[in-house]
């Protein structure tokens, strides 16, 4: 497929997201934020694992940590939507630059489970500090005022945040897109193959992968953060080790390594998750069944298959 076939139906794709409040009701406007904000969830996880090779089991605390950033600043300082945004993104990167000083040091299994570690402090820090955070019950009733820079939107119409979320994480998205195909993403994917060589190459790999989970950190921060008032709430389960599960499944589904592939991960499982749990209160073992299905069928995710099938197809018609 062509560079401009693939712009229009990037461009085509866009445009129908941005008329579905049109077209669909609001059920499926619900569905439509959630697979977006999971997206950017998965999205960050996989500049970690799909471009530096690095397993991480924790990244629900950054996730968190922007909830808890912008359900307090909504609560307590009714500030904007984008300047919560802002410090949800900045306490996001911060909290990753402080966990990967010291996770980044170790190597596979050793890194996850570390990741693991901290993530898991993070939630019993949410959990229990009931002062701040106010324990398991979270940090709700608060209300989403103003965007912000002056535009006037009804935040609380299910529409409008939809098309707020649907515009930053199109933005958001696009700086992921443009640090993975920039010369430091190409060394991640160097380190994520071949760590040795690019040492021997004289390149500082613990710098590179703590620049890479630091800025996964605030892109997951930002994702939290327009999660809490979807929600209308911001828990410790967003922190929870079974959060982080997640972007990883969303990841592999729909292929590591591949940009678009979280994404489509994400749509896939919420789809799944909402289809399986109106049919039948066993909804884990189902979907869990399901899910195992396709990532043993399909090694290389949803998205890597289907570009498998078609770059063998045009080499069949080559003469």
């Amino acid at each position: 497929m062509t560079l401009p076939l693939r712009l229009f139906f990037l461009a085509a794709a866009l445009v129908l997201l941005y008329a579905l409040p049109s077209l669909a009701p609001f059920f499926y406007l619900f569905i439509a934020t959630q697979i977006l904000i999971l997206g950017l969830f998965a999205a960050s996880f996989n500049l970690v694992f799909g471009y530096t090779g690095m397993l991480s089991f924790g990244h629900a605390a950054f996730f968190g940590m922007g909830a808890y950033a912008t359900a307090m600043l909504l609560q307590s300082l009714h500030w904007p939507l984008l300047a919560c945004l802002l410090v949800s993104f900045a306490a996001g990167l911060i909290l990753a630059l402080v966990i990967g000083f010291f996770c980044v040091r170790l190597d596979e299994v050793y890194f996850a489970m570390l990741t693991l570690a901290f993530g898991m402090m993070v939630f019993g820090v949410a959990h229990q500090w009931r002062s701040v955070t106010n324990g398991s019950d979270g940090i709700s009733g608060f209300s989403v005022g103003s965007l912000g820079l002056g535009l006037d939107f009804t935040l609380g119409n299910p529409a409008v945040y939809y098309r707020v979320v649907l515009v930053i994480v199109v933005l958001a998205s696009l700086a992921l897109y443009r640090i993975c195909n920039s010369s430091f993403g190409l060394i991640l994917r160097a380190i994520r193959q071949n760590p040795e060589r690019v040492a021997f190459c004289g390149l500082n790999i613990r710098l590179y992968r703590l620049a890479a989970f630091t800025i996964a950190g605030g892109f997951a921060g930002l994702a939290g953060g327009l999660m809490a008032p979807f929600l209308r709430i911001a828990s410790p389960e967003l922190a929870h080790w079974s959060t982080s599960a997640e972007p990883v499944l969303m990841t592999i589904l729909g292929g590591s390594g591949y940009f678009l592939g979280p994404f489509l991960g994400a749509g896939v499982f919420v789809l799944l998750e909402t289809w399986i749990t109106s049919l039948t209160q066993s909804w884990m073992l189902f979907l869990g069944i399901i899910l195992a299905l396709m990532v043993m069928f399909f090694r290389r995710g949803l998205l890597g298959t289907v570009l498998d099938a078609l770059q063998a197809r045009r080499r069949r018609r080559l003469p």
